[in-house]
Formats: structure tokens, sequence, C-alpha cells
């Protein structure tokens, strides 16, 4: 324990009461200035696959190409002396609760064939009712969130405009956002295009809730002048919305720009508009408001832009008519007071172990995203955090449509290390989410994850988690490190966290990669009485020949009082989920089957496990998947002779010899054991190599020297090593 937790909690809970406040006495101006920009084009495209084929492989004529981050306001670096912070969490909390599932590398240097073109990689992803869609600025992916496999990808990002002209299509410039549309079960993913004129915002909209599918692919041009620089997307029933920092020709900030796109029309489709409200160069890099859970905001509500300032957090609403579009309104900024402190630098001020090189924090802007949730009592809330000199400040927001109050505040910041580049959300239980990069002069850059439950003490987060370790610091000149990540909520269970965050696997410049991991609260939702209960701890399957399949089936019983909520069910090694009848939900008393099938991909043992993720408290379950590879089968196994008087020889039976692989097998030996000198081979076909899905035969002739029963066995080898083996009784008399 440091000394930072040396003092008591009350101090910093007594002074986030205080900073807890109601806004400012501060009238809300609504902003009159309203910028209609209708699409220049938009169509339907194929599926990802034809799209992906038929895209041309692009030179990497910017490889490697640093990108630069557009400062809205002078360069701050953090003072040697900053103000105390009173949100600082001032005691340890034990281990955080949340078990972890799913981790896996995401795109990044060598991984899935990814050749980086980028520093860095604005690492974000988002998770839909059987994906995890992943994009790292050039190109993207699409994982099965159940298994972690990579069903597509990785595919360049303007692949998705192949054959739709203009930027869109020629340009690969990045600064993406990938959401999943919760209400109508639809992607949306979106970059920029700057690299030519028009300034493009490029949106496609899947037509289902697969990824690897077709899109409502659209164009929309800011013109030559007003470059939208870091946008940040949330969904809202009524539009898309969306913020960006524009830069007069690329280089003098002129405001954050908060707009909304025409969301029915482009789930269906339809010609689209974007209505945008300019905002002065004092109001810089706004957060929309995007919905998590199952309760949308009431009728007409309208969405939610969020910031901070000094000691303040901002607070805009946005009202938007597509029919009349002169009746939306952009009204704001409502002023909450919060504790004080200080910001985090933008540029180089986090450190590396073994290295002078220091990595951008930018601490000047709110770190995405911003996430609504409303809850049964009808409770509203909007969590969002940013980084400070002590580390990740958060804060939740509640009832942003009535009298907005900072409900709570907390700043996590357990040691000396730098904590950053977090994201946060909240599942349906009101239990919080938060990943961030961890840096220091002795610690490389890491992904780490914490959170609390709805009845921890306010203002304080659970004990951290790691998800993955760096093994190298950042070099060569490079300080750039993300521009933002991304923390979602599942929306098959609403209780299971997804995390995406870059790391360092070795001291290089231009090789992060990244990691993809999801996490549940064990109580989330209505699991406080589920118990899920397996038929097995351990599958053991027959041995299998390579590339054949066998089956084998566990039975999962929810034995509580309460529903069993199951957010993963993933397997590891050669082993697949063949058929699941469990769902996402399973009722109190009820059971339902998970069939695994073993398919072994070299000879030999061949481990694995079956992991379940749910809300039960024994969460997660797991299952030991045990099974044998082979690649030669023996017909019969087993062969009896005589009984036949002793010198004399019976007739040969035959042994049938079948590759039951799918690639040519070298037989290297036949031999008998244990009593050789009883039996004789004969009549051998087989020579030394046996093609893929044939057989050879054998003759075997026994000859006992000796009275009783005479023992013996078969043995064919091959030059993997492995022996199938036939056993030989026989009795002499």
């Amino acid at each position: 324990m440091t000394a930072r937790f040396t003092s008591v909690f009350y101090l910093a809970a007594m002074l986030s009461v205080v900073f807890s406040g109601s806004a400012f006495a501060q009238e809300p101006q609504e902003q009159s200035t309203i910028r209609v920009i209708r699409e220049i084009k938009h169509d339907a495209s194929a599926t990802l696959a034809e799209l992906d084929r038929m895209t041309p492989a692009q030179p990497h004529r910017f490889s490697p190409r640093l990108l630069k981050i557009l400062p809205t306001a002078p360069a701050d670096n953090v003072p040697e002396y900053p103000e105390p912070d009173a949100a600082l969490q001032q005691i340890a909390l034990p281990p955080v609760a949340a078990n972890l599932g799913l981790n896996i590398d995401g795109l990044g240097q060598g991984q899935y064939g990814f050749l980086l073109e980028y520093s860095p990689p604005d690492t974000n992803g988002a998770v839909g009712a059987t994906q995890y869609v992943q994009w790292v600025n050039a190109e993207f992916a699409v994982f099965d969130k159940a298994t972690g496999a990579l069903l597509a990808g990785p595919t360049q990002g303007n692949a998705l405009w192949h054959g739709f002209g203009g930027g869109c299509e020629t340009n690969n410039d990045g600064d993406p956002i990938v959401q999943y549309d919760k209400m109508a079960d639809r992607w949306i993913l979106t970059q920029f295009s700057i690299s030519t004129l028009p300034y493009l915002q490029c949106v496609a909209v899947s037509t289902s809730s697969d990824a690897t599918g077709t899109y409502n692919r659209y164009a929309f041009s800011f013109g030559n002048v007003d470059y939208s620089d870091y946008p940040k997307l949330g969904v809202w029933p009524d539009a898309y919305y969306m913020s960006f920092n524009v830069f007069l020709n690329g280089s003098h900030f002129a405001g954050a720009n908060a707009c909304a796109f025409d969301r029915n029309a482009m789930l269906a489709g339809n010609p689209a508009q974007i209505i945008c409200f300019q905002q002065p160069s004092t109001v810089a890099s706004l957060l929309p408001s995007d919905m998590d859970g199952t309760i949308a905001p009431a009728a007409g509500e309208p969405a939610f832009f969020m910031n901070f300032s000094k000691n303040t957090i901002q607070l805009w609403t946005f009202h938007v008519d597509f029919t009349t579009p002169t009746n939306s309104t952009f009204t704001g900024p409502t002023v909450l007071p919060v504790a004080p402190f200080t910001a985090r630098c933008l540029h180089s001020c986090v450190k590396q172990p073994g290295t002078t090189q220091l990595l951008d924090a930018i601490g000047d802007r709110p770190m995405y995203r911003l996430a609504y949730r409303q809850f049964p009592s009808g409770v509203e809330s909007l969590v969002f955090n940013h980084s400070i000199s002590t580390g990740v400040r958060w804060y939740e927001v509640r009832s942003p449509n009535g009298t907005p109050t900072v409900f709570q505040q907390g700043t996590f910041g357990p040691d000396s290390n730098t904590r950053w580049m977090g994201s946060i959300a909240m599942d349906q239980s009101g239990d919080m989410a938060l990943g961030y990069s961890v840096s220091s002069s002795s610690v490389y850059p890491s992904i780490y994850f914490t959170g609390r439950v709805a009845a921890d003490t306010p203002g304080s987060m659970e004990g951290e988690q790691l998800i993955m370790s760096g093994s190298g610091s950042q070099t060569g000149g490079q300080n750039r490190w993300g521009d933002y990540s991304a923390m979602t909520v599942d929306p098959a269970d609403d209780c299971t966290f997804w995390y995406t965050q870059e790391y360092i696997p070795s001291t290089g410049s231009f090789n992060w990669n990244t990691r993809i991991s999801n996490f549940i609260f064990p109580n989330c939702g209505n699991g406080s009485g589920a118990t899920a209960v397996l038929s097995a701890s351990k599958l053991t399957f027959a041995k299998t020949p390579i590339g054949q399949t066998t089956d084998l089936t566990v039975t999962l019983t929810n034995t509580g009082n309460a529903n069993l909520n199951i957010s993963n069910v993933a397997t590891t090694g050669d082993y697949a989920v063949q058929s699941n009848t469990c769902g996402a939900l399973i009722l109190a008393g009820n059971n339902c089957a998970i069939t695994v099938g073993f398919t072994p991909t070299t000879k030999g043992a061949r481990n694995g496990i079956l992991q379940l993720t749910d809300n039960a408290a024994n969460n997660p379950q797991k299952v030991t998947l045990t099974g044998t590879g082979v690649s030669i089968a023996l017909s019969p196994t087993a062969l009896n002779f005589g009984p036949e008087p002793v010198g004399q020889s019976t007739a040969p039976k035959t042994v049938t010899i079948s590759n039951v692989s799918t690639a040519s097998v070298n037989l290297t030996g036949f031999t008998i054991g244990s009593t050789p000198a009883d039996y004789t081979i004969s009549a051998n076909t087989c020579g030394s190599s046996l093609p893929a899905e044939t057989s050879c035969s054998l003759n075997v002739s026994f000859n006992p020297t000796r009275k009783g029963t005479r023992s013996g066995k078969l043995n064919v080898t091959n030059s993997g090593g492995s022996t199938a083996t036939a056993t030989l009784t026989g009795t002499g008399q």
C-alpha cells in the first residue's frame, strides 16, 4: 500500500458531495446557427467478402505514417505543483470482482496478416449480437464473440466503399469509429476522408446484424475548408449523433461541431442529411451520448453532449427535427462544478522504461464514450472519463434531461504510475468498468481495468486487474499513443463488458499490438440467485482421426432461484461448439445442452477447455477437454488364432491399414511385439507411403512355439512417431 492510501476516505467522500451539487447559476443558451448538409451520394454495397475481394491491394505510400494530434488550445504542460485532487480515491479496495473471460490479440503487427501503416492505432471496437468488430485506423476485422475466431479481415477501411467513388473509396484516412445500434441490430462503421478535397465523412450502416453482410453507404461533405477532425459517434433513437473538432484549412481551430445524422433514413437506405451546430473556438472535443441497455430515452428526449473545462464539466442538449430543420435546437452549456483537478498534458508526458521517449496523454479532451443508461426506476445516468495529473478522473451525471447533478466522481490513481487513455461504461445493475493504459519508468505500457459495483462507496473503484502486460517501450521518436480506446456492453446480456486497447510487445517503433477482452460482474442482472451446474467437469473424447470430428455433450442446469444470463460460450484448442441450446437466458430450474466437437489437427494428445461466462456465483464455469488425434487406423484391432499345434502355422488373417487423415502418411515400420516368434507378417501391400483416405493390407499368421496362450501386438508406425496397434491372441497345443 502506498502513502497515497494512508488517509481515510471520509474527506474525499465529503468533498465529492460538495463538488456534486447543482449547476452553476447559468442559463443555458440556445445555439441558433443551423447548417444542413445533404449527402453527396448513397448506395447499397455488396457483401463485405465481395468488397474485400474486389479491393486492390494498396501500396503503403504512407508507411510508416505517424499521425499527429491537432491541439484545440495552446499546449499546456502539467505544472510542477499540480492542484490538489479532492476526488482522488484514498482507500484501497479488494481486487475488482469482475471475471475476465475472452482475452485475445486484436489487430497489430504480425497478427492475422495485418501490416502496420499508421501510428497510433486509434483502437476502437464494439460488440454486437454474435460478433465483435475492431477497427484500428487503416484496417478492421470481424471476430466471433463466443470463440474469438477471426471471421473476416483484416479489411482495409476504405474497402467498405469499393465502387462508391470519390474520396471515400480512394482514401483510407482512418480516425474510425465502429458502433452497434442495439435498437436496430445494425452496425455503423465510419471514417473520414481528408487526403483530397472536399473533406468527407464516410458512413456505412449494415443491413443486418451480420457485420460481414451488405451496407447502406453514405458520403457527407464538409466542403474544402472545414477539416472535421476527431469524430466521435453516439447512437440515439432519433439520430446518430457525432461531434468533430473543426480546423479551418486543417490548421486554425474553429471550435467543436455537433451533428445529427438521419438514422431512420440510413437504416432504410434512403437519402439522408445531417444537421450541425458549429460551436465557437472556446468549445472543443464534445462527446455525444451513446445509449446502452434496453430502456430507450423517452420519445423526443434530446441527445446529450458533454466535455470539461477548468474544474467543471459541461452539458448540452441536442433536439433534432429532420422534417423541419429550423426546429432543431442545441442548448447549453449547463456547467457542473466538480472537484478541482489539473489536466494531464497533451503531448509527451508519459514515461516508459529504458528510454527518454515520452508518450502523449492528450489530456485536453474527454475520452470516448459518453455512455448513457436508463434504469427501470427511471433514473438516467451518463458516465465518462478523462486523464488528469493524478490518474483517471471519472464521473456519473444523473438527471441530464431534468436537473443535471454529479451523482458521483472519483480519480483512480492508486500509485505513481501514469493511467490514461480510459474508457468507461455501466451495466444493467449499475456496475461500472473502466479500462485504460498504465506506464511509468519501471512499467512498460500495459492494459488494465478496474470497476465498481453499485454497492461500493460512491466515488471509489475496486483494485485493478491486468488484461495484457506490455513487454517493451515505444521508441523511434514516436510520442503518439492512441487517441481513444473503447469499453462497450454486450447487447445479448447487458452485463458483459468488452474492452480494446493497444500495447507494445517489444521495444521498437510502429510495432504496436492490440488486445480484445471481456469480463462480467458475477451478480449482474437477476443472477444473484442463479446457480450454474454442469453435468461433467471433464470430457474425454475417443481417439479421433486427424481432420475428423467426434462429439460429446454436457448439460448445464440452473438450479438456483433466478435467471441465469449466459454471455459467452467458448472453447480452446482443437475443440469447437457444435450445437448450443442454451441461448442467452436460462430460467431457474431449466437446463440446456452444449455439444462440443473434437477435430484434431495433429497426432497425439490434444487438450482444451470449454468455458461458460455468466452471472452465476461460480462464474466462469470450465470443463477440461482431452482427446487424442490419430492418422492411421487398423481393422480389425484384435485377431484371435488357434488353438494350433506347436510348430504348425494357421492360415493368415488380413489386417487393413487405413490413412484416416487428410494428408499422405509415411509408414515406417511393421513389427510384432510381446512374443514376436509366434507371429509372422506376410503379404504386405502397404509400401512406405499411404495417400490420404486410402488403405492397404498385410497378413498375420500364428505359429505357436509352445503350449498355452501366446499374446502379441501388431505395431504399425508412421513418420510422425505415432503407432497404431492390433492385439494378437493365440493358443498353442
